[in-house]
């Protein structure tokens, strides 16, 4: 079993910036992937961001350029840093990891609201 933990959500201003976190433990396992996804009230959940094993990235559309992927292997940690917020930016969010078992972790998420 794996266990995800995000942090550092909060109310910002649009054009601000915050950094999201997201702690690993558990069983040994290997990871195939982790990302980052969101969900707006009312709206399916929906991909941010996406890092492999080892270094490629995938973002949506709507951060790339204003968004960064990162992780910490030996921490087993990973980060998105979101800046140029924008209202519509406003979900929660969550972390994800697939081991290269195919076994699927979801962390509990953590509320990221953008206004003014």
């Amino acid at each position: 079993q794996v266990q995800l933990v995000e942090s550092g959500g909060g109310l910002v201003q649009p054009g601000g910036s915050l950094r999201l976190s997201c702690a690993a433990s558990g069983s040994r396992f290997s990871i195939y992937v982790r990302g980052w996804y969101r969900q707006a009230p009312g709206k399916q959940r929906e991909l941010v961001a996406t890092i492999t094993s080892g270094t490629y990235t995938n973002y949506a559309d709507s951060v790339k350029g204003r968004f960064t992927i990162s992780r910490d292997n030996a921490k087993n940690m990973m980060y998105l840093q979101m800046n140029s917020l924008k209202p519509e930016d406003t979900a929660v969010y969550y972390c994800r990891l697939v081991t290269h078992d195919g076994e699927d972790y979801w962390g509990q998420g953590t509320q990221v609201t953008v206004s003014s």
